[in-house]
């Protein structure tokens, strides 16, 4: 399944009274803040995940992630809608010209990191799997760098190790989108010779900054993110 590999944050005991905020948690308070001044919208599509899990299932051994993928997919998507990959700047569009996916990972004592996956499109599946495993411990003791968690130009939530079955998230600063992932469950779906039957499909929600990512930029990115995890997985091998 698309979601079994994530990294969960311990069990903390039960708080009373108030807490001070953390650092950390100030900053998404005020990164909250901004994005509440931001014409965002959201679009959802569907995503059969059976050939992609059973990709994983062969890569787990050779210590490739279902973030290390999921970045690689996208990464391969952005390449292809540069607009997905821009912010509004004063006046016009900033076109990152490099594709760096950060992933969004909870901290143990409250907020919320995104360790950057850096030219996502163009990293070999298993270097990315060895760049995650790197970040997200170093993430979890406060040990990553600005560099390694500020420079995200895409930005993925994924909350399908949770089970839930769609969720919408917050546009982070200075990105025109984010992509938020749910859990892939058994589904009837009618197949291709017109019969039903079952496969595992996942939810993804985009949340676009409207200023500069319109209803049919996100729509044709999610069409060919799809066809790449459902049609094309062993494209992200190479």
């Amino acid at each position: 399944q698309i979601v079994t590999d994530d990294f969960a944050a311990p069990a903390a005991p039960a708080p009373a009274g108030v807490v001070p905020m953390t650092g950390m948690q100030k900053a998404v308070v005020k990164n909250m803040a901004w994005a509440d001044s931001v014409p965002t919208y959201t679009v959802s599509r569907q995503i059969v995940t059976d050939d992609f899990d059973a990709l994983y299932a062969q890569l787990k051994p050779k210590g490739v992630t279902v973030s290390a993928m999921l970045a690689k997919a996208v990464g391969l998507a952005l390449a292809k809608h540069p607009i997905m990959n821009s912010n509004y700047v004063e006046d016009g569009i900033s076109y990152n010209s490099d594709i760096n996916v950060a992933m969004a990972v909870a901290m143990p004592d409250g907020g919320l990191i995104t360790p950057v996956l850096k030219n996502a499109d163009t990293t070999d599946i298993y270097s990315l799997g060895r760049a995650w495993k790197d970040l997200v411990p170093r993430a979890m003791e406060g040990k990553l760098s600005a560099d390694e968690f500020s420079t995200g130009t895409f930005t993925i939530s994924n909350l399908g190790m949770f089970g839930v079955s769609q969720f919408v998230s917050i546009l982070p600063p200075n990105t025109g989108a984010i992509l938020a992932v749910a859990a892939s469950a058994p589904t009837a779906v009618l197949q291709k010779n017109g019969m039903m039957g079952m496969a595992k499909v996942m939810t993804v929600t985009i949340t676009c900054d409207h200023r500069n990512i319109y209803g049919a930029d996100a729509a044709k990115f999610l069409k060919d993110l799809a066809r790449i995890i459902e049609e094309e997985p062993q494209s992200l091998l190479f």
